[in-house]
């Protein structure tokens, strides 16, 4: 057959999946002779790619790639999502394909022409046609990030696995390097976000849907400020509380305390404007045992301990991007949208600020850091809590000794003055670092006052010359009831078919409000494997399914008020 046959089968396989990369295909130069094509002792065509000296390097074996591949593949377990950087002849892939496991494969590769002359040389039907394959070809760092983040589950994928066409990875080392680090970062933020779901998923959705009754009585709109000083608990607050007074005063700046702060503020005597709160666990109510005045503004992430709202006399819920969140809002009342993706509540109070239409920020006690092996400032819930847990044989000071030495990544690092140092973690560095990305997006100037601890540095380019965007902080009107919403949505729940054992498909198959129920069952769906050691996502969904419809039950039984 010759190769238009080929690659005209191959395109049109493509085109009902992947139409983007078939239109870059079709406009591709096929005669550069990037690969010369060589033929197996079991009959099968072989890539080799083409150097500069014009010596061929096969790409499989020339004895039996199919077979190849097969033994490549069989090295995995359970895996079911599986990357392969290089195409060549796509054995690997065909032979992951076969996997009843297999839930996802990728291939990345480089090179249009080079690609569009592998697509004349032999027939890929059986990958490019199957809804669980996906070819990028010159896709950025981004691009691949983006992908993998959007695609790996690993609830319904399982495992992840890297197993590279070598011939192919050697020969263009520079670039299946930036997309295995690519690859790498993803992994990271995908296991991140798994770790908490696995701890917190069956949490978050409790104080939801136990939340809504409260949400859906927030009605007067919270009006923008100008100038916002944003309050963490780190030691350095301690010293820095008369600067934030006096800034208070000169620019009559709108202090947002991460709840955390709120004692150590109150104690100080200075009250601030607002309150964010959005951790799921209970202790957050130990930022508010000592007292918070009842008319200042309470800022809730929907998943937050439903407790909470009684402490304020005006408690204004938002979404932090749960996927139930998110729902809630498409399907119930809009509920305004804060950034809480830095995982900790000095970078929520931030996005906070951009959401209510600051002009300028500065930012106090972010130390990120354990300055002289200080945890908190002074009046921060920690020091009653171990007040009141002391004893002989354990006082205060091996308590909060226990508290610092827990963390394996602890270290010590010197300060920036003579004689000053500071602990710090990987969390706490991390959470550091997606503040200061946070900032330096952000189109109004930010800064972070000096302190003791690890430096917050933020580096912006001023945009400037952008009017001043004036926000309401307001959540959209009901469609129904709290209570209607939630008896919908429990019926939407038991409504969805089986999963089965293809989880990619299974995706595919869904309606587009069946997809969106679905995915708010994922974060669930990662605590109850956690807790019930499942491993069949077939069974995880089943369990994820009763689990909801019943903690939506028990809010459905109870007496209104």
């Amino acid at each position: 057959m010759d190769k238009q046959f080929f690659f005209e089968r191959n395109l049109l396989a493509l085109s009902s999946l992947n139409p983007g990369l078939c239109s870059r295909l079709s406009g591709a130069e096929t005669t550069l002779n990037r690969y010369k094509f060589l033929e197996s002792r079991s009959g099968e065509i072989v890539p080799a790619l083409i150097d500069a000296a014009g010596r061929a390097h096969p790409l499989h074996s020339l004895i039996d790639p199919r077979r190849e591949g097969e033994r490549l593949v069989s090295t995995i377990n359970s895996e079911g999502f599986l990357i392969f950087p290089g195409l060549g002849g796509a054995y690997a892939a065909e032979a992951a394909l076969e996997r009843a496991g297999v839930c996802r494969v990728l291939v990345i590769d480089y090179d249009i022409n080079g690609i569009a002359e592998l697509l004349c040389s032999r027939d890929y039907i059986s990958v490019l046609g199957d809804p669980r394959f996906c070819l990028m070809v010159d896709p950025s760092g981004e691009e691949l990030e983006t992908y993998i983040l959007e695609n790996y589950q690993p609830v319904l994928s399982g495992g992840i696995r890297v197993l590279p066409l070598r011939g192919r990875t050697e020969f263009d080392g520079p670039r299946f390097q930036t997309a295995r680090e690519a690859v790498e970062t993803a992994l990271v933020k995908v296991s991140a976000d798994y770790s908490v779901q696995a701890y917190f998923g069956t949490r978050w959705f409790s104080n939801i849907i136990r939340n809504l009754t409260n949400a859906g009585i927030q009605d007067s709109p919270f009006p923008p400020v100008r100038k916002a000083a944003i309050c963490a608990a780190g030691p350095s607050l301690d010293a820095q509380i008369p600067l934030l007074a006096e800034q208070k005063k000169r620019d009559r700046a709108f202090i947002i305390a991460a709840d955390t702060s709120l004692p150590s503020l109150l104690r100080a005597g200075l009250e601030p404007d607002a309150v964010v709160s959005i951790d799921c666990q209970h202790i957050s109510y130990y930022h508010f045992m000592a007292g918070m005045p009842p008319h200042i503004p309470l800022f809730l992430d929907l998943a937050s301990p439903p407790l909470l709202a009684s402490r304020s006399s005006r408690p204004l819920f938002f979404s932090g991007g749960h996927p139930l969140g998110v729902y809630i809002s498409r399907r119930w009342r809009p509920i305004p949208l804060v950034d809480t993706s830095g995982a900790n509540v000095t970078h929520a109070c931030l996005s906070l600020a951009e959401t209510l239409g600051a002009e300028a920020v500065v930012i106090y006690g972010a130390d990120f850091s354990y300055p002289q092996g200080q945890v908190y400032s002074r009046g921060t819930y920690i020091y009653s809590y171990f007040a009141n847990r002391q004893s002989r044989l354990s006082p205060e000071e091996s308590l909060f000794s226990a508290f610092l030495y827990r963390n394996p990544s602890l270290a010590k690092v010197p300060g920036e003055e003579a004689g000053t140092w500071y602990y710090e973690t990987a969390t706490l560095n991390r959470y550091r670092a997606m503040l200061e990305t946070k900032a330096a997006g952000m189109e109004i100037p930010v800064q972070a006052a000096p302190g003791r601890g690890a430096p917050v540095q933020i580096r912006q380019t001023r945009r400037g010359g952008f009017p001043r965007i004036l926000r309401l902080f307001a959540a959209g009107p009901e469609r129904t009831s709290a209570r209607s919403f939630l008896e919908e949505y429990r019926e939407g729940i038991k409504a969805l078919p089986p999963l089965g054992a293809d989880s990619q498909s299974y995706l595919a198959r869904l309606k587009e409000n069946e997809r969106a129920i679905f995915t708010t069952l994922l974060p669930q769906a990662a605590a109850i494997k956690r807790r019930t050691g499942a491993v069949k996502p077939g069974d995880i969904i089943e369990a994820v399914r009763d689990y909801c419809a019943g903690a939506i039950d028990k809010i459905l039984a109870a007496k209104p008020g």
